[in-house]
């Protein structure tokens, strides 16, 4: 059985996509907040990292900055999964600000993420999201006896019960 450390990217500024009109995965170019790093830097030391094998990464900047601290920390490499990115609020990619996106997210939790009854929406259901993110953690699973993965916390909750991850978060399960 394969241990994972589930580890939310640290906390993203997401002023300079809101402000140059970023659209879709563009608003997921956000650099982790300077004054922030120090909090991924701790979460780098944690000794239960030690002896972790892989760093598997969401393709996120703000995953890729904290799976690179934890990098150079750990001397892990790290490996990027483009399934195990965040919850997609507009599978279209074209959703135009943070308002939108929260609006898309509002939904999605009033229907507790499925589509009500023959109606279909542009976010990514629980359904959707759970399969993308097992398939990555199916690949290590068997492959690796500790494997960090670093990404959101959406995808974390749809595939074990990690609460309310905070940013720099460490999580430990099986499976």
């Amino acid at each position: 059985m394969s241990t994972f450390y589930l580890i939310r990217h640290g906390k993203p500024d997401y002023t300079y996509g809101d402000t140059h009109g970023f659209i879709g995965q563009g608003h997921d170019l956000a650099p982790l907040q300077k004054d922030k790093i120090k909090d991924v830097i701790k979460t780098s030391k944690d000794i239960r990292l030690k002896n972790a094998q892989i760093i598997v990464s969401s393709p996120y900047t703000r995953a890729l900055q904290t799976a690179s601290i934890i990098s150079k920390e750990t001397g892990l490499d790290i490996v990027v999964e483009p399934d195990i990115r965040e919850w997609q609020p507009d599978l279209t990619y074209q959703y135009k600000n943070s308002e939108e996106m929260q609006e898309y997210y509002n939904d999605y939790i009033k229907n507790d993420g499925m589509y009500p009854i023959n109606e279909k929406r542009k976010w990514e259901t629980k359904e959707q999201l759970r399969n993308r993110v097992m398939s990555v953690i199916n690949k290590y699973k068997d492959n690796y006896d500790k494997v960090i993965v670093v990404a959101h916390k959406m995808a974390f909750q749809i595939i074990c019960d990690c609460g309310d991850m905070q940013p720099a978060e460490i999580f430990e399960t099986t499976f």
